[in-house]
This record gives structure tokens, C-alpha cells and sequence, in this order.
């Protein structure tokens, strides 16, 4: 069997974005509005690989230069980033790795692809397929049709976990075995019969 897992929110902690907002000096809406202005979504473009982390803060300060909020100096998206590891998932993912393939499946962005890569996280999987690798994002169900294709999978003998629904729904759509992330313990109970 293939299990697919996301990171954030199934593997480690999500990434706290209110630390950076209060870096920003604005209010989540106002930061969403202004990467999602002018007709281009700067965030989705950084996850599907499409600009750099440089390009995003670039544009980003280009669209708030006549605001009140303070030009971005520095990485936010990186200095505001700092995972822990769900220990009771890894150990799960260590399980199911002893007699099935087990991999990664994670929208992500440049600066947390690489604290991953640097803390070793993507380690635990036999292979990661990102967002900002694969150029395409959940939960569009191409993401899931790259992932099968290149695993030589079927979606009936594959399983899928994110935090997010509308990931899960994704997933669904192409005939993927998924479920909404609760606790390691439940998906343990639900799978048990492949460790």
C-alpha cells in the first residue's frame, strides 16, 4: 500500500503565520488581500514554485510601498517558521514503513522546504513530493494524479492524510482512500491492519 501524508498539521506543527503578522504590523486580512491583489496570488505562485521567496517579498513590499505598513526586510515566512515534530505521527509513519511505501505529499514554499530538508524531517518518508517542486498545489487533483504516476500507483491502493478538508476532498476526486487528520492515535486505529 502507498500512504501519502501531509506535513503541516499531520507530521509537525503548522506554521504559526499570527507570528508574522504581528512581524508585518497588519491584521491576516489585510495581508491575504494585498498578496492576492492585482490580479496575481503571489502566495499560490511561491507554492507552486513559480517565483522565489526574493520575488514574493519583492512584490509584496512593491504593492505596500504607498501604505502605512513598514517595508519587509527579511524572510518572514522563514524567521516566523519553527516546527515540532508529532511524535506519536512519526512513529506511526516508522510502523508503516516496515511493510509499505510511505511518502510525503506537502504544499510548501521555499524557506520551509528547506528548514525541513535542514532538520531532517523529510527523511522519515521513502520520498517527498512539494508543491513548489511539483508546480502544481493541493487540492487541485492534478497534484494527486503527478504523485500516483510517479509512484505507479492505483488510487484504490493508496491512502492519503491531511489536516485540511478540502485537501482530503481533493484527494477523494481521484479515488484516493483519504481522511481528515484528528490525532495519530485514531489513524493508527484506522489502519492498523497494514502495520
Amino acid at each position: 500500500m502507498l500512504f501519502i501524508f501531509d506535513m503541516g498539521g499531520v507530521v509537525t506543527t503548522t506554521f504559526k503565520v499570527s507570528s508574522m503578522y504581528h512581524q508585518l504590523k497588519m491584521p491576516e486580512e489585510k495581508f491575504k488581500e494585498i498578496y492576492k491583489s492585482k490580479g496575481y496570488n503571489l502566495f499560490d505562485a511561491l507554492q507552486r514554485g513559480e517565483i522565489n521567496i526574493k520575488e514574493f517579498w519583492k512584490e509584496f513590499n512593491n504593492r505596500i510601498k504607498d501604505t502605512e505598513y513598514p517595508q519587509v526586510k527579511y524572510d518572514l515566512f522563514r524567521l516566523c517558521f519553527n516546527p515540532v515534530l508529532n511524535e506519536e505521527t512519526v512513529s506511526l509513519i516508522k510502523d508503516l514503513k516496515k511493510k509499505n511505501r510511505v511518502i510525503c505529499g506537502t504544499n510548501t514554499l521555499d524557506s520551509h522546504w528547506e528548514n525541513h530538508m535542514e532538520r531532517g524531517d523529510y527523511a522519515l518518508f521513502h520520498k517527498t513530493y512539494p508543491s513548489n517542486k511539483m508546480g502544481v498545489v493541493k487540492p487541485d487533483p492534478e497534484f494527486f494524479k503527478v504523485i500516483l504516476a510517479a509512484e505507479g500507483c492505483k488510487a484504490q491502493d493508496s491512502f492519503f492524510v491531511d489536516d485540511r478538508m478540502e485537501n482530503v476532498k481533493g484527494a477523494e476526486s481521484v479515488g484516493i482512500n483519504a481522511v481528515q487528520f484528528t490525532t495519530a492515535k485514531e489513524l493508527r486505529k484506522l489502519w492498523e491492519k497494514w502495520i
